[in-house]
């Protein structure tokens, strides 16, 4: 908490409200052979192959926020799973892209529909889904994200004169 503040700040706010929702999502999507992470990769690759579009780990990996290398792990493990299919890409071979197989599908329709009611929950206090407070609070959250953020590297002397 800052000095000034008599309650949480902020970023103690926002990280304890992706907590929740992990944890929700977690225990929601458990019974279908998912995590958080994985529902994420696979209703991301749902609504990108919706439009056409088959992307690549990389592209995935933009798209979710998450790290490449922990969207390759993730992938693997969906392919394990016989959730999705990896291939070379055509165009580029270091490239690996990524679909929903037909089970994959099947499993990723359902999740979606069992995160939609707990979206419902969680955003019953401001109104539900198409209310006004919900519309603003998704601007808000899309501003936040939006801005870059680039830590401060300590200025001490255990870091003067070291190679990166």
């Amino acid at each position: 908490m800052s000095k000034g503040s008599p309650g949480p700040t902020p970023g103690f706010l926002v990280w304890r409200l992706a907590n929740k929702w992990r944890v929700a999502v977690d225990r929601a999507v458990a019974p279908l052979g998912l995590t958080h992470a994985k529902y994420s990769l696979v209703a991301s690759l749902h609504g990108m192959q919706r439009t056409g579009e088959r992307p690549s780990q990389r592209r995935l990996a933009d798209h979710t926020g998450l790290e490449a290398l922990y969207v390759s792990k993730l992938a693997r493990a969906l392919e394990s799973s016989g959730l999705i299919e990896r291939t070379r890409d055509p165009r580029d071979p270091r490239a690996v892209q990524l679909a929903l197989t037909e089970q994959g599908r099947a499993v990723t329709r359902q999740a979606i529909t069992v995160v939609q009611e707990l979206l419902d929950q969680l955003l019953e206090p401001l109104g539900g889904l198409d209310a006004p407070r919900t519309h603003a609070f998704t601007d808000e959250l899309t501003t936040l994200l939006d801005a870059p953020l680039i830590p401060s590297v300590p200025n001490d002397e255990s870091t003067q004169g070291a190679t990166p």
